[in-house]
């Protein structure tokens, strides 16, 4: 095993730009039109809020942990922490267990929207759509083979157009003049049944999908300066300030195309900057649209790649993960493994496919699991043990297990059960790596 150590050099800039690319990838132009479609009604804006609403609450819990356990791995040492040195053990292993699977499926659905978006540019058949999205994947592994401070800066760039493009967007519905026509008319026609309970459910899915990031910085934690403060404020800056984003971009669309064509257009964004200023634009704003997918995709590709190499280095999972670079100080096996497993899965499959095989994979294990952690931590160890603590304890966490529960729910039978299989495959192979070693609960 490696004696080399990760470097703390990504700073709350660094941390912020690499949430926040993560964060707005190519969910929220692919989902727009999804989410526009299962609500059919100008209160479509309510699950952007929802969406926001939970990843605001989530960021508590994982600000608390993130900042006493700034660590690699994020999730797999909160989830062996908060469950102790027995049942923590069978917690984390089944994280890392659905990470080899979920990460890759994160990565490349990311890929596949890049080669979907393309094809606004850019004529292209099946097999030239999947030989797109997997050069995607090929590309960003070759960029994270580097040091970490190179990356920070990489990050930064890279960010800079995410805001461009926002800023792009937006810019175009204020100028169109008619931006705050949505929001006078969010709650026409609507009826707060279990029908649009429903419908918010199913939609909130999709906005969930277009947040996840906010915690990136978390597996990061070994990487951050000063990550009691930065690890907090870098996720709730992210969070805010996506959230203003999304907003705006949704009211900027729905300002300017009537809601059957947002449901229809497979390019919604492509189309409404058209539909302002013509061809030639909206070429160009699609192009910034493939920048902030593929700055998704380095920043996704980085926070996972630490996840195997911390429970490696910890001795919980296969101990080649736990390698880094001998100059340039990254966990490069773990990189190269996420990367090829994802360079596979964007050539198997469709972005539609994915979407909600991600959340319902994730929800029971990472989210849910490491929320009761917090709770069962914070009776063991007591508040003062936090280095940050959220106001109102236990309140967010109880709404945050609610919430998740029911985005869960919301993911379909299919994916429902898809997650649980995961789950018990997971189980199967604990129990033959614990009676293997001779490890709980298989010990004398």
């Amino acid at each position: 095993m490696s004696k080399t150590v990760l470097d703390r050099k990504i700073s709350l800039l660094q941390a912020t730009a690499i949430n926040m690319t993560d964060m707005v990838g190519i969910g929220p132009f692919v989902v727009l039109s999804v989410v526009a479609e299962i609500m059919h009604g100008p209160w479509f804006l309510y699950a952007w809020l929802a969406g926001a609403l939970l990843s605001f609450i989530d960021a508590m819990i994982w600000s608390e942990l993130g900042a006493t356990f700034p660590l690699a791995g994020g999730s797999y040492n909160f989830l062996k922490e908060g469950f102790g040195p027995k049942w923590g053990k069978l917690m984390s292993f089944l994280f890392v267990w659905q990470t080899m699977i979920q990460a890759p499926l994160v990565i490349a659905s990311a890929a596949i929207g890049f080669s979907q978006y393309l094809t606004y540019i850019v004529k292209l058949d099946d097999i030239e759509s999947k030989m797109v999205s997997g050069g995607v994947v090929i590309l960003i592994v070759f960029l994270l083979y580097r040091k970490i401070e190179a990356i920070g800066k990489i990050s930064v760039f890279l960010w800079l157009g995410v805001l461009i493009t926002m800023t792009c967007i937006i810019g175009g519905g204020l100028y169109h003049g008619n931006f705050l026509a949505p929001v006078e008319h969010i709650n026409d026609g609507i009826n707060l049944d279990s029908a649009f309970a429903a419908a918010l459910g199913f939609a909130s899915v999709k906005t969930m999908y277009s947040y996840l990031g906010y915690y990136n910085v978390c597996h990061l934690g070994g990487e951050i300066i000063n990550p009691e403060k930065n690890i907090p404020k870098s996720m709730f800056i992210s969070v805010l300030g996506i959230a203003v984003l999304y907003l705006l971009m949704n009211i900027s669309v729905a300002s300017v195309l009537p809601l059957d064509t947002i449901i229809k257009s497979p390019f919604v964004v492509s189309d409404y900057v058209q539909e302002l200023a013509g061809p030639v634009a909206a070429t160009v704003v699609t192009a910034l649209v493939l920048w902030v997918a593929f700055a998704s995709v380095f920043s996704a590709t980085l926070g996972y790649s630490r996840i195997p190499y911390a429970a490696a280095k910890d001795g919980a999972f296969f101990s080649v993960f736990a390698r880094l670079h001998p100059t340039k100080h990254f966990p490069y096996i773990s990189l190269l493994v996420l990367g090829s497993v994802a360079f596979i899965f964007s050539l198997l499959f469709k972005i539609k496919d994915v979407i909600n095989a991600i959340l319902a994979m994730r929800i029971l294990i990472q989210f849910i699991g490491q929320a009761i952690g917090l709770i069962l931590l914070s009776r063991k160890k007591g508040r003062d043990f936090f280095k940050w603590k959220m106001p109102l304890f236990p309140l967010p966490v109880i709404v945050a297990i609610i919430l998740w529960f029911c985005i869960f729910c919301s993911t379909t039978i299919e994916m429902i059960l898809s997650g649980i299989t995961i789950i018990i495959l997971g189980l199967l192979a604990y129990i033959l790596k614990a009676r293997y070693n001779r490890e709980w609960p298989f010990t004398s």
